[in-house]
């Protein structure tokens, strides 16, 4: 999967847009809040409610999942794309990571569901 089909993904989500808070990076948003970071070879995301839940990546693929920096407390972990991680466990990260933060937003922050 490369950058684009990975952020292709990311913004065929309902109210999801591209932003560059900083020079050069590029995030997913739904409503005022990041659901992913998307870099060169690699994919930021929320894993999980607490870093306990996020963990679980770690173990499976501890070669091509690390804690992000920052944020990485509070569940959120760098998937690198093109390794040991399969395509379709990276688009379902993508899922779960948006759901996470949509189930964060106040009900009329929402995006509008099918």
């Amino acid at each position: 999967m490369t950058r684009e089909e990975l952020l292709d993904y990311c913004l065929a989500k309902p109210g999801a847009w591209r932003d560059e808070p900083w020079e050069g990076d590029v995030v997913a948003k739904v409503g005022p809040k990041i659901f992913a970071f998307t870099g060169e070879d690699s994919v930021g995301l929320k894993l999980g409610r607490t870093r306990a839940e996020a963990d679980e990546w770690l173990r499976e693929f501890p070669d091509d999942a690390s804690v992000m920096p920052y944020v990485g407390r509070h569940g959120w972990n760098t998937l690198r794309v093109g390794g040991a991680i399969p395509d379709e466990a990276i688009r379902e990260a993508i899922d779960d990571s948006y759901a996470a933060v949509v189930a964060s937003l106040p009900r009329a922050k929402r995006p509008p569901t099918d």
